[in-house]
């Protein structure tokens, strides 16, 4: 088997020639390059990097970062001003939306248009027709043309085709955006499915989204490389360089405190069974180390201790899943600041967020910390039930509100642990059920 990469760039760069006048093309062209009537524009500059087969890669970034420029070099719908392209294997590519399309023809002739474009033979297409029709589900408007396509069902038609193509590439440019919920999520299977054996180019601006469909992410920033390796390191990077250009919040004032519900707890009986079995989710909690800590912020608060507690407010190396659980938080002021709130964020091994909470809604009402104070945040929570692999808790001291804030410290993996067993039987986490009733009659 070959061990060369499916896609390979090497000093990729893009240059656009931009004209403040039509006439300016005129001239440059008269003037034969003797004197220059334009400004150079270089949408990408410099991109070296190979993806191997059956690898999945997010592409996220600012818009006007290059990320279209580069999907449509890899297409060959664009040519580079300088560099190289290798690309083995059939390309299938959604852009934008409704490129490739004729707008005058139907949606069935419209799929054997597109499908011949990819190389398809006329009976290949007819063979596959039934499936792609039903995959993209739009009924009788495939034979309407499709100038009268909502923008949904332009995606609907496009993914179906290029999902039916064999294509050992696929490109996806953020048009899922504007499918519906169950469309989208018949669409993420496909993919999910397919990068098990083809290559994935995803671009997305949803970094959860990156995390959970990919292994890799290249972040573009001004038509450079700006990080490129795995997914989950990648969007952390991205996300703590938008929070630190995203500047100062604007005085968001403190507002009446929110009272929330007192609720009454529940224990799941079944855990007395479970909890005696191989199937009690245990979970090894490693302790919080601020020296290996990574993340950013402002500098103003410093997080000093982060602690998983039992009940009685005592340190937990293991605890159970389904079990109640206290975590709290110790931060120090160094510098004044207003309006505090202290979160957590639960992730998996991938940096997909879980479940998490802060204390904006309960604790509105404070409004100045003073330097050299500390703060501390209690959150009591049932432990869900988790299946095996490792987790991690991120913490965050902000001030503001919930929509607009400024990020003192951000701590990306505070607190690890591991899950050993479970007994939930699907999802990403098991909810300790309050009763189940099942009967026959």
């Amino acid at each position: 088997m070959s061990c060369e990469p499916m896609i390979s760039v090497t000093a990729l760069s893009k240059r656009y020639e931009i004209y403040d006048k039509p006439a300016h093309r005129l001239w440059q062209f008269a003037w034969r390059g003797r004197r220059c009537f334009y400004r150079e524009f270089w949408a990408l500059r410099d991109i070296d990097f190979a993806v191997a087969a059956g690898e999945s890669v997010g592409i996220i970034g600012r818009n006007g970062a290059g990320k279209s420029t580069l999907l449509q070099i890899l297409c060959g719908t664009l040519a580079p001003t300088s560099g190289s392209v290798t690309v083995r294997g059939r390309v299938a590519a959604l852009l934008e939306l409704g490129a490739g399309f004729n707008p005058e023809f139907s949606g069935r002739d419209n799929v054997y248009l597109c499908a011949t474009l990819y190389g398809m033979s006329e009976g290949e297409i007819r063979e596959k027709f039934s499936a792609i029709a039903e995959f993209a589900d739009i009924g009788d408007f495939m034979e309407q043309p499709v100038k009268t396509y909502s923008s949904g069902m332009y995606v609907r038609l496009a993914f179906a085709v290029i999902a039916h193509v064999d294509a050992e590439i696929l490109i996806i440019d953020e048009a899922l955006a504007v499918g519906d919920a169950l469309f989208t999520q018949k669409c993420m299977r496909f993919l999910r499915e397919f990068k098990k054996k083809g290559v994935l180019f995803f671009v997305s601006h949803d970094t959860t989204a990156v995390k959970s469909l990919c292994e890799r992410a290249l972040w573009l920033s001004g038509g450079q490389v700006a990080a490129f390796g795995s997914a989950k390191d990648v969007s952390e990077q991205y996300m703590a360089y938008l929070y630190q250009s995203s500047g100062t919040t604007s005085d968001c004032g403190a507002g009446e405190p929110f009272a929330l519900p007192e609720l009454a707890d529940f224990e799941d009986a079944r855990l007395r069974y479970l909890n005696a079995s191989n199937l009690r989710n245990d979970l090894e909690v490693f302790r919080f180390d601020p020296v290996q800590a990574t993340g950013f912020g402002t500098g103003k608060v410093a997080v000093r201790r982060v602690l998983l507690l039992g009940q009685n407010s005592e340190p937990l190396s293991w605890c159970v899943g389904g079990e109640p659980v206290r975590l709290r938080i110790e931060a120090e002021v160094l510098e004044s600041i207003e309006a505090p709130i202290v979160g957590f964020t639960v992730k998996d091994r991938l940096g997909q967020p879980l479940f998490g909470d802060n204390t904006y809604l309960s604790h509105r009402n404070m409004l100045e910390c003073p330097r050299s104070g500390m703060l501390e945040a209690v959150f009591d929570f049932r432990m869900p039930i988790l299946m095996p692999g490792d987790y991690s808790i991120a913490v965050a001291v902000a001030s503001g509100t919930q929509e607009d804030h400024v990020q003192h410290q951000w701590i990306n993996d505070a607190l690890f642990f591991r899950s050993h067993a479970t007994s939930a039987s699907t999802g990403l986490v098991g909810i300790p059920m309050r009763n189940i009733e099942f009967s026959f009659k």
